[in-house]
């Protein structure tokens, strides 16, 4: 019994330790859910400035991609991933404003998806990550009875030739996404 409580009280001495080892403010990892999403107009960015409130915070970016922040001012994230924008603001803070900034980029709100041809509700939506092109539809309502509903046509938001595609109704939807449900000849 002594030896139960020797070894359950060293666990809790270690347990102890290992807790008073780690920093009260970590940061958290700086790998994001999807590491190769690319921002562009609209999207939300969550941004933690480690032990600077004032400039952490939540910021929008406007329809070119930017959005300013203190003492920096204008930020041009369009194209670029929340590493790399993590990186120009670490680059741009660095040698005037903070000695050692750590930064942390969540992207808060995807830029939506849009919805056109022969669904009953066109418009823009939300986009959420794991979403099919089937689902898409369902949360406008479901095709017209004229659509053809085993293909869309799509036009990827970050394609600058803003090329139409083809794809299976299967497939995920990307934020910024133009969707068309084309209609069936009888």
């Amino acid at each position: 019994m002594a030896a139960l409580t020797l070894a359950c009280s060293g666990f809790a001495f270690s347990a102890n330790l290992s807790a008073q080892d780690s920093p009260a403010n970590v940061l958290p990892p700086t790998q994001t859910v999807d590491s190769g999403y690319k921002l562009g107009p609209l999207d939300k960015v969550r941004i933690n400035i480690f032990n600077q409130e004032e400039l952490s915070g939540e910021y929008q970016l406007d329809g070119n991609g930017q959005f300013s922040m203190p003492l920096i001012g204008a930020v041009d994230a369009n194209g670029l991933t929340a590493a790399e924008l993590e990186a120009l603001l670490v680059s741009r803070y660095k040698p005037d404003y903070l000695v050692n900034p750590r930064i942390f980029i969540q992207v808060g709100n995807y830029r939506p998806y849009y919805l056109m041809g022969e669904v009953a509700t066109k418009g823009a939506f939300p986009y959420q990550p794991g979403l099919t092109y089937l689902e898409a539809i369902a949360n406008a309502g479901g095709f017209t009875y004229r659509a053809k509903d085993n293909y869309v046509y799509v036009i990827r938001g970050d394609d600058p030739e803003q090329e139409e595609i083809k794809l299976s109704i299967d497939e995920e939807v990307q934020p910024g996404d133009i969707i068309r449900v084309a209609e069936r000849l009888f």
